[in-house]
């Protein structure tokens, strides 16, 4: 599969151009462009939320937001360091953030609230994921999926899994006792058990690399539609904001739930498909541990949290349906771009 050279970006160092003034003016604020639009983002954040017919799927706040997050993980060093606490940056993120929440909160459905006890949350988090009955991209990958489709399905991936595990880390500190030590148990095995080789997110890049992919972070930020980049979005935001644990440990604990099954059928299909053994090897890694993963994050994590803060249920159950009804978008969008016959990528502008 051949994707194309991005186009000029307004920072020459980036490895993705704007999708519009307001991810011009950030890239530009954070890449230290002289740029005199980059003096104005916060105006023009506020401007795109008003313009916007849907905040989830639009690509120049869905990139903005991307940027303003990869500030914080250090995934992109073209990135200023010292403007990662900027005042006008950070108030424009802010904005953003409101926005994105606001939406999330009214589009998503919430299950109905179970006692704020482990076997009770837990119950309730495997029955949600249980109910999550929309099209599947594992199975069509697994039986129908053409070698560029499976290509296509480890760019869309990219984005979160070249930085696998980190949103869900900002979690850490804010936790304590029963919760706190479940959430390092299931990261420890993300992060390889002290194994630099075996860490989840070198696992995938040795896969796109097998793939004959390009394994540099941000080298696929271009192909991607907003959608790929609001999933990865809504987990650095929840990871990010304090008040926002609950979701965070929600979202991580439907994203666990639902991983083990279609990672056999990715990993199938990889195989009928012919790929290098290491692109199959990443998601065979997860088809036990993240067998484990559920229950350690349902109830040790999930559950335990709600049972010493009953307060945090209600974000708990949002967190959780966020990612299921979120990466459910992101599926569909693949999918019927499938069955159009057309590519689930962005077409590039050409150079």
């Amino acid at each position: 599969m051949t994707v194309s050279a991005p186009a000029s970006a307004p920072a020459a160092t980036l490895p993705f151009v704007d999708r519009g003034p307001l991810s011009h003016a950030v890239m530009s604020h954070l890449t230290g462009d002289d740029d005199a639009a980059a003096a104005d983002h916060t105006g023009l954040a506020t401007a795109a939320v008003a313009a916007s017919a849907d905040v989830v799927r639009d690509d120049d706040i869905q990139l903005a937001l991307f940027v303003l997050y990869a500030s914080s993980y250090g995934s992109l060093p073209q990135l200023d360091a010292d403007l990662e606490w900027d005042p006008a940056l950070l108030t424009t993120r802010r904005i953003l953030e409101e926005a994105f929440e606001s939406a999330l909160r009214a589009r998503v459905p919430m299950p109905e609230s179970p006692e704020p006890t482990v076997d009770a949350v837990g119950r309730a988090l495997f029955a949600l994921a249980a109910a999550d009955t929309g099209p599947s991209l594992s199975r069509h990958i697994a039986k129908k999926a053409t070698r560029e489709q499976a290509e296509e399905t480890l760019i869309q991936r990219s984005v979160y899994t070249l930085r696998e595990a980190d949103p869900h880390s900002w979690a850490i500190p804010r936790l304590e006792g029963r919760a706190k030590a479940a959430l390092v148990e299931i990261q420890s095995d993300e992060y390889g058990g002290g194994r630099p080789q075996r860490v989840h997110a070198e696992l995938f890049a040795r896969a796109m690399r097998a793939a004959g992919l390009d394994s540099t972070y941000g080298a696929y930020v271009d192909d991607v539609p907003a959608i790929t980049l609001a999933s990865h979005n809504m987990m650095s935001m929840f990871g990010l904001n304090r008040r926002l644990v609950g979701a965070i440990v929600g979202h991580l604990a439907a994203f666990e739930m639902t991983s083990s099954i279609p990672c056999r059928l990715y990993a199938d299909g990889l195989h009928r498909l012919g790929f290098d053994p290491d692109v199959a090897a990443y998601f065979e890694e997860h088809v036990e541990a993240d067998a484990v993963h559920e229950q350690i994050a349902a109830r040790d994590l999930a559950g335990s949290l709600a049972e010493d803060h009953p307060e945090l249920l209600p974000d708990i159950l949002f967190g959780a349906a966020a990612c299921l009804t979120v990466d459910g978008w992101g599926g569909e969008h693949i999918l019927e771009s499938w069955q159009a016959g057309t590519s689930s990528l962005r077409p590039r502008v050409a150079s």
